[in-house]
């Protein structure tokens, strides 16, 4: 198949005007000018007219099984609160409920140009129940052993035997220890030793919040007492920060989704700056829920200048407004003005593409990338299209996945 627009843009490579690009089964096979790449005998040329082709984006952190909580909780006057409010209602949500939200959050996330989604799965079990993935997914099975109930051993093996015969041609798994709050160090630690055993990637939620900073700093505020009356055993507080204790004591390291660091210290900046690009972590922003909870300027030029691989999320609907990534650039220009639409980009391709291990794949169109692409109408000179394209509101106007044409699902 040949596909003609107005402008690719191989996201990797500058911007082509009256581009083409062929895709063979599920890969891209060529990609140049139209008038350097003729159909061949019989090949079937489709002219997606007056667009802007680009690569499909990728969600670097999302909740896909809380898609139907969009504005179910009102702006919280504190983390602690928001989470005792949304375990409230999970405790009232029925398989059906969820498997619901599921369905939706996959039809709104590729409306608007998603076409792989990392999402955390807090009820891992219904996820065989789920259709075919229609995007790309990876499920990252959440891990908390908060009450110690459950040996952190046991929360390992049931992680290993959920993965067991549940690879599909668009869905794969990772591991998501929750959070220092809700996982230990020997979870942690188990989890890691697991996925490098298996080849999957790892991610966790770190700073946070305040409130997730001043337990571990002070020992004291309100999610220290409301986790020290559910019996969670307390001595790991009051001594470094969220993301310092965690990274000191092994718990993570480079190649870790790290979700937020919205309340990093100086502490922090200075152990990061002790750290090789080798040694890296991966961050993931998410600019819409990070303004819910009036969390305090996100520190994105700081960690980029460490030279940090910085992807953004949406998180979920329980504390944001849309599942477009598009519209989470346009929260974060607002905030960090100096990005070019380019850079903006860059955080929704080629940056979570790397931090999944599936650099030259995923994010780019070039040959030998997963034909996953979407098209966003376009009317102006080349060198505007990224800028048209991160302006762009609305459904995307045209996508594939893994080779295939996709048709939207309302939502």
């Amino acid at each position: 198949m040949l596909l003609r627009a107005r402008v690719v843009l191989p996201i990797s490579a500058p911007p082509l005007l009256g581009g083409a690009v062929r895709v063979e089964a599920n890969r891209v096979t060529g990609v140049g000018r139209a008038s350097e790449l003729p159909p061949g005998p019989d090949e079937e040329v489709v002219d997606l007219g007056d667009v802007a082709l680009l690569p499909g984006l990728i969600n670097a952190h999302c909740h896909l099984d809380y898609s139907t909580l969009r504005n179910a909780i009102k702006p919280p006057a504190g983390f602690t609160e928001w989470v005792q409010r949304l375990n409230s209602i999970k405790r009232q949500l029925s398989n059906e409920d969820i498997l619901e939200a599921i369905r939706r959050g996959y039809a709104e996330a590729q409306r608007f140009g998603t076409t792989t989604i990392c999402s955390m799965a807090a009820f891992p079990d219904l996820v065989p129940q789920l259709p075919p993935a229609p995007l790309r997914t990876w499920w990252f099975y959440e891990m908390i052993d908060i009450r110690h109930r459950i040996a952190s051993e046991d929360v390992v093996s049931g992680a290993l035997s959920f993965f067991e015969n549940r690879q599909d041609g668009l869905t794969q798994f990772g591991l998501n220890p929750h959070a220092p709050y809700t996982a230990s160090l020997l979870l942690y630690r188990l989890a890691r030793a697991c996925a490098q055993q298996n080849g999957m990637p790892l991610t966790t939620h770190v700073s946070e919040s305040l409130e997730e900073s001043e337990m571990f700093e002070k020992g004291s505020g309100p999610l220290y007492q409301f986790l020290e009356g559910l019996e969670r055993p307390m001595h790991d507080c009051g001594h470094d920060t969220p993301f310092g204790w965690l990274w000191r004591n092994g718990a993570i390291g480079k190649g870790w989704l790290l979700a937020h660091l919205n309340d990093l210290k100086a502490s922090d900046f200075s152990l990061l700056e002790t750290l090789s690009p080798e040694q890296f972590p991966h961050v993931v922003h998410c600019p819409g829920s990070h303004a819910y909870f009036k969390h305090p300027p996100f520190p994105f030029t700081k960690l980029a200048g460490l030279g940090l691989n910085l992807c953004v999320g949406t998180d979920s609907l329980a504390s944001t407004d849309s599942l477009s990534l598009l519209g989470e650039l346009r929260k974060l220009h607002a905030k960090e003005p100096s990005l070019s639409a380019e850079d903006l980009l860059h955080t929704v391709t080629l940056a979570p593409a790397r931090a999944l291990g599936k650099t030259g794949e995923l994010g780019c169109i070039t040959p030998g990338a997963l034909a996953d692409l979407i098209a966003i109408p376009c009317s102006g000179p080349a060198e505007q299209a990224a800028a048209e394209c991160v302006a762009h509101s609305g459904a995307v106007s045209w996508m594939m996945v893994d080779g295939q044409v996709s048709t939207f699902e309302p939502f």
